[in-house]
C-alpha cells in the first residue's frame, strides 16, 4: 500500500462486518445472491480483515452499479420473495454501511492523492 494512505484505516467497521455476515447467512438460507467474488468479499469483510485501496475502489464501484437493484419489488421487505438476490449481494459487500464506508475511503484517498 502506498505510504500516502498510511493515515487511512482500511479495517471494516463493525457495522460493515455485521452486514457481510448477514449476507452470508441469507445466501445460505435462501440459496441465492452474489457471486464467488461477492462471497469472498463478505468473508474478508465479516472477519474484519483490512481491504486494499484497490478493493475499496472496487467496493465503491460495485455499490454504484448495483444500487438500482434495491428498487426491484423483491428488494422490498413486504414482497413474498424478499430478500432478493440483489439485496443479498448488497449485504455481501457490506450493505449500506459498506457503501458509506467505501465512499469515505474514496474521499480520503482522493485527498491524499491530491497532496502529492
Amino acid at each position: 500500500m502506498s505510504a500516502r494512505y498510511d493515515h487511512i484505516d482500511f479495517t471494516p467497521p463493525e457495522s460493515v462486518q455485521r452486514e457481510a455476515r448477514l449476507g452470508l447467512e441469507w445466501r445460505r438460507t435462501y440459496g441465492r445472491g452474489g457471486t464467488a467474488v461477492g462471497v469472498a468479499r463478505a468473508v474478508q469483510l465479516s472477519s474484519g480483515r483490512t481491504v486494499s485501496p484497490q478493493t475499496a475502489r472496487r467496493m465503491f464501484a460495485f455499490f454504484a452499479r448495483h444500487q438500482k437493484d434495491l428498487d426491484a419489488p423483491a428488494a422490498q421487505d413486504w414482497h413474498p420473495k424478499y430478500p432478493s438476490a440483489g439485496v443479498i449481494a448488497w449485504l455481501l459487500w457490506g450493505g449500506d454501511p459498506g457503501y458509506r464506508w467505501a465512499a469515505t475511503l474514496i474521499d480520503k484517498m482522493w485527498v491524499a492523492d491530491g497532496e502529492q
